[in-house]
């Protein structure tokens, strides 16, 4: 039987749109390079990429009549390589995501880092442009799907992050909450040795667009409760696994962490953000370890589940996995143990007055014509105070 490969609806859709606007912009380019040639305009030294094509990828100088493109741009590639590696990011990525967000959620999410991204690289271009006066500052292509990269690798971090990546039949062994910092590191070195600052920059604006966008606006489910509505789930994702400096390596995450703390303060004054309650953060936990427990679809095997090949997962990160629940479990009921000893500290409300309790010192007793009998006469031993 011939393997079947099933591509969610949204994804196939993005895959076509690539495939096509890509293609067009190649045959556009190629046609007014060979006119112009042809017409002695340009040389056999000018490339076909020279070409500017402003109504399908984003020109700071051309584009501003052509809206569109601040979505289009992220659809384009300029070459083959660019195009495989975007190709294989959106079909591998988006079929993972899809199925864990829905096609709603994966659009959202497409649209926010999209749009963001482009938008503020247009914007960056224009103000360097106007602080040196270079004009190929305005006249640079953005283009690509290298904001689509970044962002799909934060959300794999937030989804999988314990997930284990095996390259060269196991000679190479990462896991996904390492892939945005390589992601990141190799861009900007690309970007400062090479010159490819349309990559550095959008690599980065691609990862913060996502993280900001799933740590403060995303809306996730509440994955423990039966419950449905708006009630049931949180905005944005609290989990100390999701905060900014856990991309990074440990020797530089604490003073990312000093950084990153000062400026949500800042946001929060300006009520950009709305700051997380310690059950909010409590709730980010539980939904980050349920993600691990429930076994999303594997990141290469749709059928799958993450972290598992073939008829089972591997030990070390079956281990690794129960050591998170068993931490997740402690701290649980460590809490509940806090918030039970502090209810018991508490002392207990004072008895009620009755009608048959004697007076305190304070008020005198009232006057009666009859002597009480001996009936109605208080019993000092029940009100716990010693015989005579």
């Amino acid at each position: 039987m011939p393997m079947r490969i099933n591509i969610p609806p949204l994804t196939r859709l993005v895959l076509g749109l690539l495939l096509a606007f890509s293609l067009l912009n190649g045959v556009i380019r190629y046609t007014q390079w060979a006119k112009k040639f042809a017409h002695g305009k340009h040389t056999l030294d000018t490339q076909p990429s020279a070409v500017l094509v402003p109504y399908l990828a984003l020109v700071p100088q051309l584009s501003l009549f052509y809206p569109w493109v601040f979505l289009t741009a992220t659809l384009v590639e300029q070459n083959i390589f660019s195009l495989v590696v975007t190709l294989a990011t959106i079909f591998y990525g988006g079929r993972y995501l899809e199925r864990a967000w829905g096609s709603v959620g994966l659009g959202r999410f497409l649209l926010v880092v999209a749009l963001t991204s482009n938008a503020i690289s247009f914007a960056l271009y224009i103000v360097w442009y106007a602080l040196t006066g270079n004009v190929s500052r305005s006249l640079t292509t953005i283009c690509g799907g290298v904001a689509l990269q970044g962002g799909f690798l934060v959300a794999f971090k937030q989804l999988v992050p314990e997930h284990t990546v095996t390259i060269a039949k196991g000679v190479i062994k990462l896991r996904v909450k390492h892939f945005p910092a390589i992601f990141l590191l190799w861009n900007t070195l690309a970007g400062l040795i090479f010159g490819m600052d349309t990559s550095l920059m959008l690599a980065w604006l691609g990862f913060l667009t996502s993280w900001v966008y799933l740590r403060f606006y995303k809306f996730n489910p509440d994955l423990s409760s039966t419950s449905t509505g708006a009630s049931s789930g949180i905005r944005g994702d609290p989990s100390e696994t999701f905060a900014f400096a856990a991309f990074f390596p440990d020797p530089i995450s604490t003073p990312i962490t000093a950084v990153s703390d000062r400026i949500y303060d800042v946001l929060v004054t300006l009520r950009i953000c709305t700051p997380f309650s310690a059950e909010d953060v409590e709730m980010g936990n539980g939904h980050a370890l349920a993600r691990e427990e429930a076994g999303l679809p594997s990141l290469l095997n749709g059928g799958g589940r993450a972290g598992v090949r073939g008829g089972g997962g591997k030990r070390e990160e079956a281990e690794r996995r129960r050591a998170l629940a068993l931490k997740a479990l402690d701290q649980r009921l460590h809490a509940a143990s806090s918030n039970k000893s502090q209810s018991q500290s508490q002392p207990p409300p004072a008895p009620a007055m009755t009608a048959s309790a004697p007076a305190g010192p304070s008020r005198a007793p009232p006057e009666t014509n009859a002597a009480p009998s001996a009936s109605e006469a208080p019993d000092h031993n029940a009100m716990g105070k010693p015989d005579a």
